[in-house]
């Protein structure tokens, strides 16, 4: 009997959890094999379309860390690595692309708890009005002056 592990929740950052063999060019170990291909990875769990919209913003990190050429895209729960290889995600892209979706996750995270913050606080202040008007309202008499 195999246990799946529980989804991940949007509270953990995101992540990828393996290569997609069955992604991999099947002439891999041979003198037929490409110097770069896609490699498809998986994401232990569906990204927010927040993360997403990052995800697609951000041009600069992976030239800045040193994989100009490599691009990514998303489909459903797989990160398609393009125009890499098994080596560069060894030898370190791989760690790369775990800080971004991690950073990306915190920042999403705490936009969001921001968000929430200032909802609480504009439907605080409403409340505070509403409950000063009828306070107001209350405090009106109409007794007659003659």
């Amino acid at each position: 009997m195999t246990i799946e592990p529980a989804p991940a929740s949007s509270d953990s950052d995101l992540g990828l959890t393996s290569v997609l063999p069955g992604s991999l060019p099947k002439s891999l170990g041979t003198p037929d094999a490409p110097q770069r291909y896609q490699i498809d990875a998986v994401f232990n769990r569906r990204p927010l379309p927040e993360e997403l919209n990052a995800l697609h913003a951000d041009t600069a990190t992976l030239p800045e860390a040193g994989y100009p050429d490599v691009t990514l895209t998303v489909s459903d729960r797989r990160l398609e690595i393009h125009q890499s290889n098994l080596e560069e995600l060894e030898s370190g892209l791989s760690t790369v692309l775990a800080d971004v979706l991690a950073r990306i996750s915190r920042n999403v995270r705490d936009e969001r708890e921001s968000a929430r913050r200032q909802s609480e606080h504009a439907a605080d202040v409403e409340h505070t009005r509403a409950d000063d008007v009828i306070r107001r309202a209350a405090r009106i008499e109409f007794v007659s002056g003659i």
